[in-house]
């Protein structure tokens, strides 16, 4: 287990969960907010996208009230991203980006559980200094749910993001210790 709180709890990502993650990213409701409509995913974009080796990536799977309900990940800012989003090499900062794949969870709260858990296991077990993520503009919901959990806006990343057919403006959203 990587970290848990409550009825929330967040796993290893295992070779059983392909099929999880091929029936979230094939839902059109699903990647309306995560990777586009058209940008679908079957088995074989699944396995390279989530089961490629990257260094300091890990990757885990939500579950609640032992349901599996989505994916997270979190990673240390590499050089580049350091760069784009203007920060010093000498602070430890974790990107994370996470979808709740299962649409009858979305709406109940446990986004912000979510959140609030992996700012905790990265603040306590990785000493983290800094948190951030960076939604695309229009997603009001998922940008309302990281500034209750404490994120706040930063900076506007300007066609940061492909997302069905065009370029998308992101918040950069930081969380700071």
């Amino acid at each position: 287990m990587l970290f848990q709180k409550g009825k929330l709890k967040v796993r290893p990502l295992e070779e059983k969960d392909q099929t999880l993650l091929v029936k979230w990213l094939s839902d059109p409701v699903v990647l309306t907010f995560y990777k586009g409509r058209d940008n679908s995913f079957d088995l074989e974009k699944v396995k390279k996208e989530f089961y490629t080796e990257k260094e300091g990536l890990i990757r885990g799977i939500i579950e609640f009230d032992k349901t599996e309900i989505g994916y997270i990940q979190y990673y240390p800012l590499n050089a580049e991203e350091r760069a784009l989003y203007g920060y010093e090499e000498n602070t430890i900062i974790f990107g994370t980006n996470q979808l709740i794949g299962e649409i009858s969870y979305w709406n109940k709260g446990i986004g912000k559980v979510l959140v609030k858990a992996v700012v905790e296991h990265l603040l306590n077990k990785k000493q983290a200094e800094k948190i951030v993520m960076d939604p695309q503009e229009w997603n009001v919901r998922a940008i309302r749910c990281y500034e209750k959990c404490g994120f706040q806006k930063i900076k506007k990343l300007p066609e940061r993001e492909w997302h069905e057919g065009k370029y998308h403006d992101c918040w950069l959203m930081e969380y700071t210790k």
